[in-house]
């Protein structure tokens, strides 16, 4: 069994690098992949619970992270990038952990792949 970071830099609307991030812990986690999904800069609005997507053509990336937390990937968001998109830690989907840039970096660093959306 391998393992894989997966990295998400921008939001979850817009472009298709939410979903493909997302569809890609999934298919890993499936094939028995250890996945860690890492939500930076935009990324961790992807994170924030009680997304309203019903006005828009866009699956609702929330659902798709709580599916990857419910079928064992570990979800992490920085800290810092919490921080300067205004998000608590109250806003985020139960069972995401917050984590410092060192604390990222040292899981990346732990992983045979990485992959940046």
């Amino acid at each position: 069994m391998g393992s894989i970071s997966i990295i998400l830099r921008r939001p979850p609307y817009g472009t298709v690098d939410a979903s493909e991030a997302i569809r890609h812990a999934l298919g890993g986690v499936t094939d028995e992949i250890e996945v860690s999904l890492l939500l930076v800069n935009g990324g961790v609005q992807t994170a924030r619970k009680g997304q309203d997507v019903s006005q828009t053509k866009y699956l609702n990336a929330g659902e798709g992270v709580q599916d990857c937390i419910d079928m064992g990937v570990a979800v992490y968001v920085d800290e810092a990038s919490l921080k300067r998109e205004r998000i608590g830690n109250d806003s985020l989907i139960e069972g995401v952990t917050i984590a410092s840039g060192s604390e990222m970096a040292a899981i990346i660093g732990k992983t045979d792949t990485t992959l940046v959306f």
